[in-house]
């Protein structure tokens, strides 16, 4: 979801997925550091039986892989698909002119970046943490947000981060932003902080036991 799955590693995963099971293969990414055409022609050439796509105007960045893009990509390919792309970039012309009308809730970036690579903040949450900081008055600070995202994530056990489990760590790195903590302060059994709800639920269980358990460090003594 964070589009995170590199061209060369798309490869041998796609490949030893093939080697273990019969059933088809679908591939579906984001594009937030806008190399994910390359991992899905490598995916491609593996033997991935399906990739996921966006109508160019509406692809890229926090969307998946532009459509336009792969058919370019793709012709002259022994895997090539037959596909219009003067039609297709007819239909990108028309979603970019609707696209105008959501601006508001877009992400607000304007290139791809590898930051994702360090944050790993999933492509359709990217952009709902712009609005849920400025709901919060913490607009100026989404450095410090995308910071202590991963910050969290690491404290929390590298959790898997898609709905809701996500939605956990983002929470959390709102609150640490808003409140001024770090890790250390986080890790402070002294100290009163009312976590947020999401937080507690995910050490209730309320959301299932993350891969590897949850970390010793986040676990009271009994």
């Amino acid at each position: 979801m964070a589009g995170l799955l590199k061209p060369q590693a798309a490869t041998v995963l796609v490949g030893a997925l093939k080697d273990a099971v019969k059933l088809p293969i679908v591939l579906h990414t984001h594009d937030t550091a806008s190399v994910q055409a390359a991992t899905y022609l490598k995916a491609i050439e593996a033997g991935v039986n399906a990739v996921d796509c966006a109508i160019a105007s509406l692809s890229g960045l926090t969307s998946q892989p532009s459509l336009n893009a792969m058919a370019a990509i793709l012709e002259g390919h022994e895997r090539s698909q037959p596909m219009n792309l003067a039609s297709l970039n007819e239909y990108s012309n028309y979603w970019e002119d609707v696209r105008e009308y959501y601006y508001p809730f877009e992400s607000d970036m304007k290139a791809g970046t590898a930051q994702v690579y360090e944050n790993e903040i999933p492509g359709g949450q990217y952009s709902n943490l712009r609005q849920q900081a400025e709901s919060l008055g913490l607009g100026d600070k989404l450095e410090t947000i995308k910071h202590n995202y991963a910050v969290v994530n690491q404290l929390f056990g590298d959790i898997v981060k898609v709905t809701p489990s996500s939605k956990v760590v983002g929470d959390m790195a709102l609150f640490m932003t808003a409140n001024g903590l770090t890790a250390s302060d986080v890790m402070d059994e002294t100290r009163n902080l009312a976590f947020p709800a999401s937080v507690q639920g995910f050490f209730k269980g309320e959301i299932g036991q993350p891969y590897g358990g949850f970390p010793r460090s986040c676990r009271r003594s009994s």
